[in-house]
């Protein structure tokens, strides 16, 4: 089996709520090697390169505005079918019906009116995740 790497964020409100710990701790529990880990205030440029799939969709500006609110943190993460694993390990981004035992399902929260906080950002294919490493971690 090959080997992938994966970008994951925790985002602003995970890092508010004191929830690295339990993200990181769930991603090694999974077998995943961190690879590259860095904690950081986003800039709205990198957040729009990162974004730049959704820069026609109404929620893009809301988006670049939660994920600038305040810290996150970034990593890489290693393994077998890495990218898959991680999204099953995250859950649906929507806290209400992502399964309990997932990050999402036990930690995100939805305050309703559209206003969603999921905890993290997994990468949602190889290739995405090959452009998402880039943005973050150029000299990965």
């Amino acid at each position: 089996m090959a080997t992938e790497r994966s970008l994951v964020l925790i985002k602003t409100d995970a890092v508010k709520r004191g929830q690295i710990g339990e993200v990181l701790r769930r991603i090694e529990a999974k077998g995943y090697r961190i690879v590259e880990m860095k904690m950081l205030q986003a800039e709205r440029d990198t957040l729009a390169a990162h974004y730049a799939e959704h820069k026609e969709k109404p929620f893009f500006n809301d988006v670049l505005d939660y994920m600038s609110d305040g810290k996150i943190v970034a990593l890489v993460i290693e393994g077998d079918r890495v990218v898959e694993g991680f999204r099953a390990l995250a859950g649906s981004t929507d806290p209400t019906t992502a399964p309990a035992g997932t990050i999402r399902g036990d930690l995100a929260r939805d305050w309703g009116n559209g206003n969603v906080e999921n905890v993290v950002h997994g990468s949602d294919a190889v290739e995405s995740a090959n452009r998402e490493i880039k943005i973050w971690f150029p000299n990965l």
